[in-house]
């Protein structure tokens, strides 16, 4: 309207042609992501330190999203107890990581496995162009629990890149 109005005053513009007003449509989010970006869940941090907590540290360059989600696994059941994330990104990926540290409480690492980035994106009503921020929280989740299996292997002596380089070794000493 502000470009229309100043062309027309600069006399850039017909006066045959009448000119239609644009409507501008405002985006909304799904009352999900708005309840999830306004009182997040679970945001934090553990000690990436602690033998018992798996870090998975995702980001998407094409929009900047920076996702970090931990996870607390208690020893004797094996269940994750506690879940955390710090996300520097845009409400959809806030949400994303708020409903994944929600999802993955009380649930083993292989069940965690099986969350889908089409779940959450579904719980949260995210359009098309939202649908990289719950890949980014699948992702996320995927790490950590890779993080989580990794100290535990190197805590057992057996950490997967001294098997992976093993036969390598043997190969060379051959």
């Amino acid at each position: 309207m502000l470009r229309l109005a100043s062309k027309r005053l600069l006399g850039l513009t017909s006066r045959e042609i009448p000119s239609r007003p644009v409507q501008i449509l405002p985006r909304l989010y799904h009352e999900n992501v708005i309840d999830h970006y306004n009182n997040p869940r679970n945001v934090g941090s553990f000690d990436k330190n602690d033998p018992n907590v798996g870090t998975g540290l995702v980001g998407a360059p094409a929009c900047g999203d920076v996702m970090k989600l931990q996870i607390k696994i208690d020893e004797e059941s094996g269940k994750i107890v506690d879940a955390c994330f710090k996300t520097f990104g845009c409400g959809s990926a806030i949400a994303s990581s708020s409903v994944a540290t929600e999802w993955v409480k009380g649930k083993s690492m292989d069940e965690v496995l099986t969350i889908k980035n089409t779940e959450i994106a579904k719980h949260l009503s995210l359009p098309p162009v939202k649908l990289h921020c719950s890949m980014l929280a699948e992702d996320a989740i995927k790490a950590a629990v890779k993080d989580m299996e990794l100290k535990r292997a190197k805590l057992k002596g057996n950490s997967s890149a001294d098997a992976a380089n093993a036969p390598i070794e043997k190969a060379a000493d051959a």
